[in-house]
């Protein structure tokens, strides 16, 4: 098997549960094929440019096989409708962070139930404190669909620490963008990178595993893996800057799948 080969098998493979995903929404494959070209046109203009080439519509015409002028349009089509949400997302995960870490906001060392406003620390001065831009209105109704708060008699309670947003559509697509593109990242960093430069990147699995043991299994998952995370914010927390020309992006994450043999057979 050629290198061509295996790369086209593993993007099959790849391929695949997005292409699940995209049924499932009623994305035809001529919008899927739409987005692939915009892909290859915004990754063109970053390929050449990370290389020190004066990234122009001719040259990424080039790298990609698509004509100038798809690429023109390409280039200037709107292919962001989802960063709005990351935004918030964004914004209410240090919200929280700052609640669980931040000692004006804690009793006993646990987060602390806030008046939602007040004199002194209130839940309205914590979303201004790390959030900026959202307001504490608006920052409630988001942390209550995602189900993380509770408000009982104007004060407010924090129930989960992990913030997981259910709540609408696009709040679900953008953790798929995000979070399976970060990971696809890292493998691909891993793919060029000399040992000494590779990101960890591991998983455990096992596929004989009883049935009957999955429910255990999945619920020691879930226990020891937010452990491990809340235990990451904490030490991240220690090292925020404000200054955001010092400041870098680091993530970590885990993921869970558990599936028959029937269920992944074409």
């Amino acid at each position: 098997m050629t290198i061509h080969q295996a790369l086209h098998q593993t993007v099959l493979k790849l391929l695949r549960p997005l292409v699940r995903v995209l049924i499932n929404h009623g994305v035809s494959q001529d919008a899927f094929a739409e987005l692939s070209r915009q892909a290859y046109v915004k990754e063109g203009f970053a390929h050449m440019a990370s290389r020190g080439k004066r990234a122009t519509v001719s040259g990424v015409a080039a790298l990609t096989g698509l004509s100038r002028k798809e690429v023109k349009r390409l280039n200037e089509a709107d292919g962001d409708a989802l960063g709005a949400e990351g935004h918030r997302r964004n914004k209410a995960i240090r919200v929280i962070s700052g609640w669980m870490h931040d000692p004006d906001f804690q009793a006993t060392a646990e987060p602390a139930k806030l008046a939602i406003e007040g004199d002194g620390p209130c839940f309205a001065e914590l979303v201004k404190r790390y959030s900026g831009d959202i307001t504490p209105v608006a920052m409630l109704s988001l942390l209550q669909d995602s189900g993380n708060v509770s408000v009982d008699n104007g004060y407010v309670t924090l129930e989960k620490k992990a913030f997981i947003p259910m709540a609408t559509p696009l709040d679900r697509l953008n953790i798929l963008g995000t979070d399976a593109g970060e990971l696809i990242e890292t493998i691909g960093h891993n793919m060029m990178a000399v040992p000494e430069s590779r990101l960890f990147q591991r998983k455990v699995s096992n596929a004989l595993v009883h049935k009957d043991a999955l429910s255990e299994f999945r619920e020691l998952s879930n226990q020891r893996s937010q452990e491990l995370l809340e235990e990451y914010d904490a030490w991240l927390s220690r090292h925020e800057v404000q200054d955001e020309s010092e400041a870098a992006y680091v993530a970590v994450g885990i993921y869970y799948v558990e599936h028959t043999e029937q269920e992944i057979t074409p």
